[in-house]
């Protein structure tokens, strides 16, 4: 059977007595576009021998591993996870326990709402060592290839990000809505897409105008990038229609409505 099928199941070498644990790696793939790696995420992904990757890690990204690489799908999706978090930890730290450096490879920024936090701390509570690698956020790639300055001396000082799925229970977002709902500043909601009826109208009822600029931004700097804009009033409405999809940044704010002046010529940059 191959491990990349039933990767729990993938028979870890006994490690010499006394041995130290090999290093985990953990790596920003990046939101999705290859070019938009860092130097030192390449050369790391080019001398991987195992590694985990999510979902989100752009198929460019993924082609950059060695053939001979062993790779496994740890990836997770609302409603559809294919290990739990808990199996991904014990899965690197056994794999590092046996002797087999591990490169574990999220999109966007491990530290950024990659639960890179808390495979960091578990590795370090298990004796592991362990190397972060940054790589360009998200919030970052949706905001450069969409035209979105996500921050701007006349409209927003204070950039805030924040998760927008629902709670445990299924029924509620559990947000700072007070703060979120501050006047000049900008605000991106990660994995927002299904609650953003949710979200519009708890910053409405909190003190936002319901005429605040905001926009969706999906598959953010890949094949197929769209970008929707309208308001807090009228941005749940607009992804219905337009049928958007995951993954999508969802951002709201003044900076937004740059989008008509810069949009423009940033197209024709690329097309030039």
């Amino acid at each position: 059977m191959n491990a990349l099928h039933e990767p729990l199941r993938f028979e870890a070498r006994t490690r010499l007595a006394g041995a130290a644990a090999a290093k985990v790696t953990l790596v920003g793939a990046g939101p999705g576009d290859p070019d938009l790696l860092t130097v030192k995420a390449a050369r790391a992904l080019e001398q991987a021998r195992v590694v985990l990757y999510d979902h989100l890690v752009g198929r460019g990204v993924l082609d950059l591993v060695p053939k001979q690489a062993h790779r496994f799908s740890v990836g997770k999706q609302a409603g559809c996870h294919t290990l739990s978090q808990g199996a991904i930890i014990e899965m690197m730290i056994r794999l590092a326990r046996s002797g087999r450096p591990v490169l574990r490879l999220k999109g966007g920024d491990p530290f950024i709402f990659g639960r890179g936090g808390e495979e960091a701390q578990a590795l370090a509570q298990a004796g592991v060592p362990f190397e972060v690698i940054p790589g360009v956020s998200a919030a970052q790639g949706a905001a450069a290839s969409a035209a979105i300055p996500l921050t701007h001396r006349e409209h927003a000082r204070t950039l805030v990000f924040a998760a927008g799925h629902l709670r445990g229970d299924g029924c509620v977002v559990d947000l700072d809505w007070e703060a979120l709902a501050r006047p000049r500043q900008t605000v991106v909601i990660y994995m927002g897409l299904t609650t953003l009826p949710i979200i519009c109208e708890q910053l409405i009822r909190h003190g936002l105008a319901p005429d605040t600029p905001a926009a969706v931004v999906e598959r953010a700097t890949q094949p197929g990038q769209r970008t929707i804009d309208g308001t807090l009033e009228t941005l749940p409405a607009l992804a219905l229609v337009h049928e958007i999809g995951s993954p999508a940044l969802i951002v709201i704010g003044a900076v937004t409505a740059l989008r008509a002046e810069l949009a423009p010529a940033l197209a024709h940059a690329a097309i030039g």
